[in-house]
């Protein structure tokens, strides 16, 4: 990693992985915040929160997460973050229509461990970094 802690904002409905999550990439270098909704996300980076890194869950009351994705992109409110979806939907529907958002990784979180996301995680981020570094 870099001298800055890479800013990861994480969105789930689910407490539980909210602080399972923050808790392991806090203690992976990660600078962590959270936010339990999309409203509460969207809240946060229209208040000046700019993460480098925004985990998404799919499935959440309210909100779920494309339309938080569509509001991300439309409104151009994190134009420098990668964007990683994680969640349960592993539907080829799902993937595809993730991936159509220009996301920078997909992760099912049910066939994978915390610290596998957390490697998952900082590969894509160090792979993105070294890309933009050639360029």
């Amino acid at each position: 990693m870099e001298n800055k802690l890479p800013k990861v904002l994480i969105i789930d409905d689910d407490k539980f992985l909210l602080n399972m999550y923050s808790i392991k990439f806090s203690k992976n270098g990660f600078e962590v915040n959270s936010a339990s909704s999309g409203e509460e996300a969207l809240g946060k980076i229209k208040e000046g929160y700019a993460p480098d890194i925004v985990l998404l869950d799919i499935v959440m009351p309210g909100m779920d997460g494309f339309e938080i994705l569509d509001n991300l992109k439309k409104n151009n409110l994190v134009p420098n973050a990668m964007i990683i979806m994680l969640t349960n939907q592993g539907q080829l529907a799902d993937i595809e229509k993730a991936k159509s958002f220009g996301i920078n990784g997909y992760i099912i979180k049910a066939t994978t461990i915390p610290s596998e996301v957390v490697e998952e995680v900082e590969r894509i981020y160090n792979l993105q970094k070294k890309t933009e570094v050639k360029q």
